[in-house]
């Protein structure tokens, strides 16, 4: 009995030690990863299928790599499905206008920088025109993925019909033949509205996910065949099954949480937002439409987007068009998780396009063409309202 007692009481003491040793779990508002809340079992069961797939599945030449190739994984450009580092930069070359690729023989539309053995990496051919991309975050993508194409049109003001300034367009694409067409889906001369990238060109995440093996990992699958070292059709290296799990694993990630917003400074920074025009294009409500996955439909959400195409202005041209996008032409990104996108990067921040902005102040003086009167307004707040407008960027 006595034995029994010490052995009781030594279990206790070493529980409470761990409980002092082993550090708190981080707040599900301090994380981007994790499933969006009250998918059934089964969807439950997918997600972790393409959370293995996407963060756990490393290639090499043995499964498929390359042979030429930019990554080795789908998890290693998006630490904790945040945003890319300058290392995980990629980088797009060689169209110059809309009527397609012109150096596609040649390696582009993307640069495979990295090789197995035996095999040389790319280099940008002479005359090509080329663009950096930061692995954008991953997290509350199956929310903008179910926005309605009317929702989409009736933000856009291609003629700028109210004065303001601002006319965003949406980005009309052909649609990759392996892609079902959303409910209601509107289309214009044959093309019709994309929604994921930088410029808003991958029409569903279906395509982005399947160029991405493609591209980034040099892996075909039966929606991209095409081997970017050979250029020739090949067999599958990845099945349909797994690039269709982390599809789904894509759609039910959850949306960013905003932090601290009971804080008075938070409060009077959204205002400020809303104020000086920033929310014209960063819109901070949207609604979902009808979709498969049930807890997607009809949301109401906040990803201060409007998913269309802005004119930023001479200082962000990159020379480089997708899909109906002009040169000078970007997407407007999503903001929520703003304030913890330095958690994947290294303790930095790395924002614009090409993570060229080292802070948010930075990110915002870069804004030109349809956003100059905004970012005129922001310059002309007094420092104690710019803090407490970079404060909401913040808790975002």
């Amino acid at each position: 009995m006595k034995r029994v007692v010490i052995y009781s009481s030594f279990l206790i003491v070493v529980a409470l030690s761990c409980k002092k040793i082993m550090p708190k779990a981080p707040k599900d508002e301090e994380i981007l990863d994790g499933p969006i809340a009250g998918l059934t079992a089964a969807e439950q069961d997918q997600f972790l299928k393409g959370d293995i797939a996407f963060n756990d599945d490393i290639f090499t030449p043995q499964n498929g790599l390359g042979p030429l190739f930019v990554a080795n994984s789908c998890g290693s450009c998006h630490a904790g499905d945040g945003k890319g580092h300058p290392f995980t930069t990629l980088t797009r070359f060689g169209q110059t206008d809309n009527t397609g690729n012109q150096f596609i023989q040649q390696g582009g539309p993307q640069l495979q920088n990295r090789a197995i053995p035996g095999y040389t990496p790319e280099l940008i051919p002479n005359g090509a025109t080329s663009s950096k991309i930061l692995p954008p975050a991953n997290t509350g993508l199956g929310y903008l993925d179910a926005v309605s194409d009317q929702d989409i049109l009736l933000m856009s003001d291609p003629n700028d019909a109210d004065a303001d300034g601002i006319s965003g367009v949406p980005n009309w694409v052909n649609v990759p033949s392996y892609c079902q067409l959303r409910q209601n889906a509107i289309s214009m001369t044959g093309k019709y509205i994309a929604r994921f990238g930088k410029k808003g060109a991958a029409y569903d995440l279906l395509q982005q996910t399947a160029n991405a093996y493609n591209q980034d990992m040099g892996i075909n699958s039966s929606f991209e065949p095409i081997d970017t070292y050979k250029k020739i059709p090949v067999d599958p290296e990845v099945s349909n099954v797994v690039v269709q799990d982390v599809v789904f694993y894509l759609k039910t990630l959850k949306a960013p949480t905003q932090r601290n917003t009971d804080d008075a400074d938070v409060i009077a920074g959204k205002q400020l937002f809303m104020s000086i025009g920033c929310d014209k294009c960063h819109r901070s409500e949207l609604k979902t439409g009808s979709s498969p996955i049930k807890v997607l439909s009809n949301v109401t959400f906040h990803p201060y987007t409007d998913l269309l195409l802005h004119d930023l202005g001479p200082a962000l041209d990159d020379k480089y068009t997708e899909g109906s996008a002009e040169t000078y032409e970007w997407k407007t990104p999503a903001l929520w998780g703003l304030g913890l996108s330095k958690d994947s990067q290294g303790g930095s921040y790395y924002l614009m396009h090409d993570g060229r902005a080292k802070s948010i102040n930075e990110a915002i003086n870069l804004h030109g063409g349809e956003a100059l009167q905004v970012r005129t307004n922001y310059e002309n707040l007094t420092d104690a309202e710019r803090k407490q407008l970079l404060k909401f960027l913040e808790s975002l």
